[in-house]
């Protein structure tokens, strides 16, 4: 979460990531989540959709956004039936929709499932968004980049 304008991106296979946007401060953040529920406190990571989306929700309140100013945006969680029979990605997805009904946060736009990977660009300040669909991912695809793109 920042209040600055920047462009901030994250690669995603059977994980999801949730923008958040305060469109009346116009700022933003992004989280990051490989699986769906911590289900115990040992294991209260941001790894896990339930506690990342929490946090993130807090983090923006806590820098003087209000719930009701916020807006969603939900993206990943596609499923390779060829790497794994478990479809952990909609799991993802779930668990995402069920965290913001419950913290009353809109979900305006979703780009969730499906069999291939994607990159997000996030503009902060903006609440754009850039989709990059991709079969496979790439090690430059992952910070720190092998190159300055």
């Amino acid at each position: 979460m920042t209040d600055r304008s920047i462009a901030i991106s994250t690669v995603l296979g059977s994980s999801v990531s949730i923008c958040l946007f305060d469109k009346k401060r116009k700022i933003g953040g992004m989280n990051h989540f490989l699986y769906p529920d911590s289900k115990t406190t040992d294991r209260s990571t941001p790894r896990y959709g339930d506690i990342a989306t929490l946090a993130l929700a807090r983090m923006m309140r806590d820098n003087g956004s209000k719930s009701k100013h916020l807006e969603a945006q939900i993206f990943g969680g596609a499923h390779n039936p060829d790497v794994s029979a478990v479809n952990i990605g909609q799991k993802n997805i779930t668990c995402a929709r069920r965290i913001l009904k419950k913290l009353k946060i809109k979900v305006i736009s979703e780009d969730v499932g499906g069999e291939v990977g994607r990159k997000i660009i996030f503009n902060t300040s903006s609440c754009e968004i850039a989709i990059l669909k991709v079969p496979s991912l790439r090690q430059s695809d992952w910070y720190p980049y092998e190159s300055d793109r």
